[in-house]
């Protein structure tokens, strides 16, 4: 049975410009992290194992400092089949927008370049 257990994760990295600060907070229906503040130029990296009916997800918010008035709620990690095995959901924080790029997973048919 735990052969059917994958662990997987989501990092999330400040590459904001003018020393802007970014303030997270993820949660899944088991689990919460944060609100924590990523420093320009760092990153965090939560890391967790998808449950047996692979269910698994996880919602995050991003808040842009200095003032937190630019924020972004999303979806950081969901399974897209019973054969995806998760991987680290690589997001980073942008001027411009979020971006996504995924590593890892042994069934990834096509892997998911940074993208918005």
């Amino acid at each position: 049975m735990l052969d059917h257990v994958f662990g997987s994760g989501i990092r999330i990295t400040n590459e904001l410009k003018f020393n802007k600060l970014l303030r997270i907070g993820c949660y899944s229906k088991d689990d919460k992290f944060g609100p924590k503040t990523i420093p320009i130029g760092k990153h965090v990296e939560i890391n967790f194992m998808i449950n047996f009916w692979r269910t698994t997800r996880f919602m995050c918010h991003l808040e842009q400092g200095p003032n937190y008035k630019h924020y972004q709620k999303f979806t950081a990690f969901k399974l897209s089949d019973f054969m995806d095995e998760g991987g680290i959901w690589d997001w980073r924080a942008r001027e411009d927008g979020t971006y996504l790029d995924k590593e890892g997973g042994k069934h990834i048919e096509k892997s998911i370049n940074m993208h918005k």
